[in-house]
């Protein structure tokens, strides 16, 4: 499998996640991105025994896009807290069902895991072990009673984006776990990490990756000029990397 690398040093690897391929092994026990990432480094570099390779964060399995990895346990911990202290930046694309009321927005709930179900439950006011969830908005384009959002995370929930939105009335193409009609020609979720930024865990300086999803699936709806837009809405400015 060959999988985008936007960025390698000797402590961070910033890649395309596949949609449809774990962020880590579940109990599937199906191929995952860690694990095919140890694998090639092992290979590339020639390395003997296990390789170290830190999960900063996690993609849901029908999600695509930019992810980062971190390639020491410094960088690592250093990333992770980044993640802690809301220091990581992460904006999204999504397309949605029908068009949310208002073009641009905050959302603001909590959100409880179910983990018998696998599900994100969503409640207006706080609800016992339901933590915050907040993401901004902003509708780019519409066409057919569908909707292409840009997306940016505060908070990196349960399922969030896909809970959230469906909570508000706009569930995401492909999603029928949260409630959107099931299409035979949409396999995947039709969510996507547009961009990860972050200060790089030894040199401090703001890195920002990017990615585009291919024009396929409900995807192909739009103008690669339309994907681009939804892409940039909520990236600050600082060095920008990948593509």
């Amino acid at each position: 499998m060959t999988i985008d690398i936007l960025f390698e040093d000797n402590h961070v690897l910033a890649v395309v996640k596949p949609p449809g391929i774990p962020s880590q092994e579940d109990e599937t026990r199906d191929p995952d991105m860690l694990t095919l990432l140890k694998d090639d480094l092992k290979l590339r570099y020639d390395k003997p025994g296990n390789v170290f390779l830190g999960l900063v964060h996690r993609l849901d399995r029908p999600v695509g896009g930019a992810m980062v990895f971190a390639k020491t346990s410094k960088a690592a911990s250093r990333l992770s807290e980044a993640v802690r202290s809301r220091n990581f930046g992460k904006t999204y694309m999504c397309i949605v069902q029908g068009t949310p009321a208002k073009r641009t927005a905050t959302l603001k709930h909590y959100i409880r895991k179910d983990a018998k179900r696998n599900l994100a439950v969503v409640f207006d006011s706080p609800a016992a072990e339901a933590k915050e969830a907040i993401l901004d908005y902003t509708v780019m384009a519409t066409v057919q009673g569908f909707s292409l959002l840009a997306v940016k995370l505060h908070t990196g929930r349960t399922h969030q984006i896909r809970a959230q939105l469906a909570h508000i009335g706009c569930p995401l193409v492909g999603d029928s776990k949260y409630g959107a009609v099931k299409r035979k020609d949409i396999a995947d979720v039709q969510l996507w990490s547009t961009s990860v930024s972050f200060p790089h865990p030894v040199t401090k300086e703001t890195l920002t990756f990017r990615s585009l999803p291919e024009r396929n699936a409900a995807w192909g709806w739009w103008t690669i000029e339309e994907l681009e837009a939804a892409s940039t809405v909520f990236i600050a400015d600082s060095p920008t990397r990948g593509r």
